[in-house]
């Protein structure tokens, strides 16, 4: 009996950029006793029917994106004798559409790192529950990734988790519905020991895969004060605390290393916090700016936000304290107009943005945007292929609408139109070229210039164009350009690296000698991307 892990995808590219960090955490909850699973990352390479056997356990993990061929690999599991468990936040959201669509035995909702488990030793004596419920769990419960059985060779970065939930509540977005608007955040102590065994692998890239990096905010500490709430005030400076002592740690790791996260926009009101990540090599982050305008960010509930040249002048903010922006915009809201796409690429290029994504409005299940509209089309619905719209994951690629929500003023195909034609504008040669100068040498510019094309081609070239040739013949060159650019992420692996002997929290005296430093040939010569 063997126990498989899949990560669907329609897309294998031989390559991929960051490592699917729930495979690696699920491969930590499976039973010893069971053997080591066998874990298929078809972002890498499809997976091969012919590995799983009568009573093998199959477990399936799918977000909306990646629903559909979830579904086609459960089924196939299933006629091949296998017990087929279902998992992610798509089968949290819609667990009856995994037995209808996907064949399931089981669905786990919530997080597995404890319950999956269970889940493989009921599947093994052959009374499977129908739902396990994984729950919310605390930060102190959660599981660090099983990397031994990481090929090590097929990502350009890898991933840890520090904190799940996201305190805010913006329409677009489920995470704040489905992991909570309060904070799990996990230990450092942990957190380290994992970075440190991989930079003993080779990896000295690691996106800190984290809903909100920035979970306590000046302004929540303020209106804390104000409204004299001492037990709210003492969990937010705990919170607080607790982020500055992972970054003191990250800090004291080898100084060939670099990590990248996702935080709000507000961060560029901390500085102190962003001197912290300066110095714990943190050097770049996603930040959602969604949209330039105020009716656009009232819009998607992320008033918070600035606009105009006051968020020109916050995203510089950013930069100037040493952390790169991967900016993401959003197109298609209702207070969009034609206009709004030419002013938010030059917003992208004079706010000096190292990266920018720009994405065409979803309504993903589980937001306020998805019930809003849900809603609109029960009065009169919308079908492509004999599929309600408002199922559009179940739709065939082949025929799936770019965009599902009518617009007031243009049409979809010119919202994907002009989207496509921002992602040019940005992406382009002289663009590029001039973005690279926050490099530090030759060689490192012609890097950033290879690393931009790719992230243009998977993005943009794979994700926006409707016509199936020119996706194939971009999915080719982002397959090309991956397996080059994979080798300027790679590292010499440091196999004597030590990890830290903790005490009481803290780490001993010793700490610092058991991090020699990378020498500067190892280090950030390869690529300086971000610095």
């Amino acid at each position: 009996m063997t126990v498989h892990l899949v990560n669907p995808s329609d897309n294998s590219f031989g390559t991929a950029v960051i490592t699917p960090r729930w495979l690696f955490v699920l491969a930590a909850a499976t039973p010893r006793s069971v053997g080591d699973p066998v874990l298929v990352d078809e972002s890498l390479e499809q997976l091969d029917p012919s590995t799983i056997q009568p009573g093998d356990v199959v477990g399936v993990s799918v977000h909306t994106g990646n629903a559909l061929r979830g579904y086609e690999v459960g089924r196939m599991a299933r006629e091949r004798g296998a017990w087929v468990v279902y998992g992610g936040i798509h089968a949290t959201l819609y667990p009856e559409e995994a037995f209808e669509r996907g064949a399931a035995h089981s669905v786990v909702t919530g997080d597995g790192d404890l319950v999956w488990s269970r889940a493989v030793k009921d599947c093994l004596a052959g009374t499977p529950e129908r739902m396990y419920e994984g729950g919310k769990i605390e930060g102190d419960q959660f599981l660090a990734a099983r990397w031994d059985l990481m090929s090590s060779d097929k990502y350009m970065w890898a991933s840890v988790q520090t904190i799940r939930g996201c305190p805010k509540h913006c329409s677009f977005c489920s995470v704040w519905r489905t992991d909570g608007q309060r904070p799990r955040q996990r230990k450092f102590e942990s957190v380290i020991d994992e970075i440190v065994e991989l930079r003993r692998k080779g990896f000295r890239f690691v996106a800190l895969a984290d809903d909100n990096f920035y979970p306590v905010t000046l302004t929540d500490l303020r209106l804390a004060k104000q409204q004299n709430n001492a037990a709210k005030l003492e969990e937010l400076e705990s919170i607080r605390e607790e982020r500055f002592q992972l970054m003191e740690e990250l800090a004291k790791l080898p100084r060939d290393m670099v990590f990248f996260t996702q935080i709000t926009m507000e961060a560029a009101e901390d500085t102190q916090f962003l001197d912290a990540m300066r110095k714990a090599n943190i050097k770049g982050a996603l930040v959602g700016v969604e949209a330039v305008t105020p009716e656009g960010l009232k819009a998607v509930y992320k008033d918070f936000n600035c606009s105009g040249d006051q968020l020109v002048r916050q995203l510089r903010k950013f930069r100037e304290h040493g952390v790169h922006v991967l900016g993401s915009f959003i197109f298609g809201l209702p207070t969009d107009k034609p206009a709004t796409f030419a002013a938010t690429a030059e917003l992208a290029l004079e706010a000096d943005l190292t990266f920018a994504q720009f994405v065409m409005m979803t309504p993903f299940p589980g937001t306020v945007d998805f019930r809003r509209w849900e809603k609109e089309q029960e009065k009169s619905p919308t079908y492509v292929d004999g599929i309600p719209i408002t199922r559009f994951w179940l739709i065939p690629s082949n025929v799936r609408p770019k965009m599902f929500t009518p617009h007031p003023l243009m049409s979809c195909d010119e919202i994907r139109e002009r989207t496509q034609g921002v992602w040019d504008r940005f992406y382009d040669m002289r663009s590029i070229w001039k973005r690279s100068k926050c490099t530090r040498s030759l060689k490192s510019r012609l890097a950033f210039l290879f690393v931009s094309k790719l992230y243009r081609q998977m993005y943009a070239g794979t994700g926006i164009s409707t016509d199936s040739a020119r996706r194939k013949k971009a999915k080719s060159s982002a397959r090309m350009i991956a397996k080059q650019c994979r080798r300027l992420f790679q590292a010499k692996p440091m196999p004597e690296l030590q990890a830290p002997v903790w005490q009481t929290g803290r780490a001993t005296s010793s700490r610092m000698p058991m991090f020699p430093s990378a020498s500067s040939d190892e280090g950030m010569t390869r690529l300086r991307i971000v610095e």
